[in-house]
C-alpha cells in the first residue's frame, strides 16, 4: 500500500466514527443526555488515532517529504491541511469540556456537547475530502518511488514504536463497532 493508500484506508476507520459521533450528537439532542463512555471512547480515538497517529503521519512524515519535494508549507494546500488540523484540536477540546461539565452535572452542557461533535465531524468530512480528492493525488505525482517506500517505513514505525503493538487494530475494531452502532 503506498502512503496515501494508508491515509484514506485510515480515512474510512474515521468516518465511521464520525458517523457514530453524529448519531450520538442526535440522540444527546433528542434525550438530552449523553453515553457518556462512547464519548469518552471518541475522544480517546480522536485523540490517538486521529491526532496523534494519523495527523502524526502527515505533520511529521508526508508534509516535510511534499516541503522538500518543492510544495510550500507556508501556503497552498498543506497550509490548509494544518490549519485544519488546528480546527479539529479545538473541536476536540471543546467536546472534552462539555463531557467534563456533563458529567459533572451541568445539564446545559449536553447541548454543547452535541454541537461540538457535530462541528468536529464536519471539520473532519471536510479535510478528508480535500485530502482524498486534491492533496493525496498531487503527493503520488510529486513522490519518488523512494520517497513512497520511506514514508511507508516512517507511517509503520508510527504505528509500531508510537501507538504500540496492536493499538492501531484495536482502534479499528472500536470504530467498526462505534460506526455501524
Amino acid at each position: 500500500m503506498t502512503p496515501s493508500e494508508t491515509l484514506k484506508h485510515e480515512h474510512q476507520i474515521v468516518l465511521l466514527v464520525l458517523a457514530g459521533a453524529e448519531r450520538e450528537a442526535a440522540a444527546i439532542r433528542s434525550t438530552g443526555t449523553a453515553h457518556m463512555a462512547e464519548v469518552e471512547e471518541m475522544l480517546d480515538f480522536f485523540t490517538n488515532f486521529v491526532d496523534r497517529c494519523h495527523h502524526g503521519k502527515e505533520e511529521r512524515h508526508l508534509f516535510p517529504t511534499l516541503e522538500a519535494r518543492g510544495m510550500p508549507v507556508g501556503g497552498g494546500p498543506v497550509a490548509v491541511m494544518l490549519h485544519e488540523h488546528e480546527q479539529g484540536r479545538a473541536a476536540v477540546r471543546a467536546i472534552r469540556d462539555a463531557l467534563a461539565r456533563f458529567k459533572g452535572g451541568d445539564r446545559a452542557a449536553a447541548g454543547e456537547l452535541a454541537d461540538a461533535l457535530l462541528r468536529y465531524a464536519e471539520v473532519l468530512r471536510t479535510h478528508i475530502a480535500k485530502e482524498d480528492g486534491v492533496l493525496f493525488p498531487m503527493a503520488d505525482r510529486m513522490l519518488s518511488a523512494a520517497d513512497q517506500e520511506e514514508l511507508a517505513r516512517a507511517f509503520d514505525r508510527v504505528e509500531a514504536e508510537e501507538m504500540g503493538e496492536g493499538v492501531h487494530e484495536r482502534y479499528h475494531q472500536l470504530a467498526h463497532r462505534l460506526g455501524h452502532a
